[in-house]
């Protein structure tokens, strides 16, 4: 494809109006190949350079692809690995287009991942304005205190700042660990694990068992699916919907 402007790019992936995609690329938002651009002629090829906007991937793909992943420890979030390790790309079907997930789990985490070439859901599914919720079960070491789960759900101190309010509450205990239910509506760096250790109760494991409207359901470690378009359009409506929706039934 003949390489063309990097603003009209983001139009026609529908990130934002030509005029607010210049407007990004001079805050330094963008990056091509992992290079902030702030120069507003530069040009691009849509097809073969990686394009991103607060880190999210954008494709002008008309062809959309969604995948549900459930993402087994041991392996990366990413599309490749210098390291050599596994990424969960090795667990994604063979397909024509070019997908990327959406945001991260941790190498040994497991659980939901959403994989799409559609830059403007991934983009608003990240996004902290837009307060999607993402629901974890998470194993940590002893037994909290009805205290300490309060602690958790009000907020906790971290580098960034006070935790915003989430939804805690303990599933099963076990002989010296716990399962707790923890819905987040933010998305800080191994936020889960260090808002748990501040309290003293450090996480053994960790599983993400929901994503906005989406479920895990029955899928095993390592199984993907195609998500459904009713699926997809949840997904759009919880992007839209933010912090204001409810939990499904």
């Amino acid at each position: 494809m003949e390489p063309i402007r990097l603003q009209k790019v983001l139009a026609q992936a529908g990130v934002a109006s030509r005029r607010a995609a210049e407007e990004m690329i001079s805050q330094g938002r963008v990056r091509v190949n992992g290079l902030t651009i702030t120069e507003l002629g530069r040009r691009v090829d849509p097809e073969s350079d990686d394009i991103r906007v607060d880190g999210n991937p954008v494709s002008v793909s008309h062809s959309k692809v969604y995948w549900l992943l459930h993402k087994p420890g041991g392996c990366v979030t990413t599309l490749r690995d210098p390291q050599g390790r596994r990424t969960v790309m090795d667990w994604i079907p063979e397909t024509a287009e070019r997908v990327f997930p959406v945001g991260r789990l941790d190498y040994d985490a497991e659980g939901l991942l959403v994989l799409t070439n559609d830059g403007f859901l991934a983009h608003r599914l990240q996004h902290p304005r837009f307060g999607v919720r993402k629901s974890y079960e998470v194993k940590v070491k002893g037994h909290p205190e009805p205290e300490v789960l309060r602690r958790l759900a009000r907020g906790v101190r971290l580098e960034e700042g006070l935790t915003a309010p989430a939804e805690v509450r303990l599933l099963r205990r076990l002989a010296d660990a716990a399962w707790l239910g923890i819905v987040l509506h933010q998305g800080w760096y191994r936020q889960i694990k260090r808002m748990c250790a501040s309290v003293g109760h450090p996480v053994l494991k960790i599983r993400r068992v929901g994503y906005g409207p989406l479920r895990l359901g029955k899928l095993k470690p390592g199984e993907a699916r195609r998500l459904s378009p009713s699926e997809v359009r949840e997904l759009y409506e919880a992007a839209r919907r933010g912090s204001s929706q409810r939990e499904p039934s």
